[in-house]
């Protein structure tokens, strides 16, 4: 008795392989392009990272003003876009974001777009699991000072600068300086 032979439709065969090389780009990512020394060091880091971040990943559109530093989180494909001549520099944590143009994001900085279930005071939080993902979204010419957290589906307006430490959870309105835990607005920019 013949043995019918299975075969996958070459459709799936190409989501497949486009889903091995994407896992592969990030852990090609992870194991030596996030790695790189700092571009103070040397330029061509920089220019790496950013090419990789670019051709490979897909995450970033890179120009001579942009620097993706060392060591820098970013969320699995399709979660993190990045715009022209950005600044993200080292040991920044990005789950899910749209990043605008010409954007600054200072060492230090958290991106979250998760968080973790506690409603249930019956339960263990550990064991209630996370909320629905909410990407946050900084608009073009946003500046985040170093170890700024920035809450889930947050959006911090065109031309806004978040102040050093400052802890942003609700939305923030164009061309804003905030600061604080919980930040607030401290004065407008026009």
């Amino acid at each position: 008795m013949a043995t019918k032979e299975l075969t996958v439709p070459l459709e799936l065969r190409e989501t497949q392989r486009a889903g091995l090389t994407t896992k592969l780009g990030y852990l090609g990512y992870y194991l030596l392009i996030n790695k790189l020394p700092n571009s103070r060091f040397a330029g061509l880091f920089n220019k790496i990272r950013c090419w990789y971040l670019d051709k490979i990943l897909g995450v970033i559109q890179r120009d001579s003003h942009t620097y993706f530093e060392e060591r820098v989180y970013i969320a699995g494909p399709g979660k993190v876009k990045i715009g022209v001549g950005c600044q993200i520099n080292e040991n920044v944590f990005i789950q899910a974001a749209v990043i605008g143009n010409h954007c600054m994001v200072a060492p230090g900085t958290v991106l979250l777009s998760k968080n973790h279930e506690h409603t249930n005071a019956q339960i263990p939080m550990s064991l209630q699991g996370e909320t629905e993902e909410q990407p946050v979204v900084l608009e073009d010419d946003v500046w985040l000072g170093r170890n700024v957290i920035v809450m889930p589906g947050v959006r911090i307006g065109r031309g806004s600068i978040a102040a050093a430490g400052a802890v942003v959870t609700k939305d923030v309105e164009p061309y804003s300086i905030v600061g604080g835990v919980p930040a607030k607005v401290i004065k407008k920019r026009k």
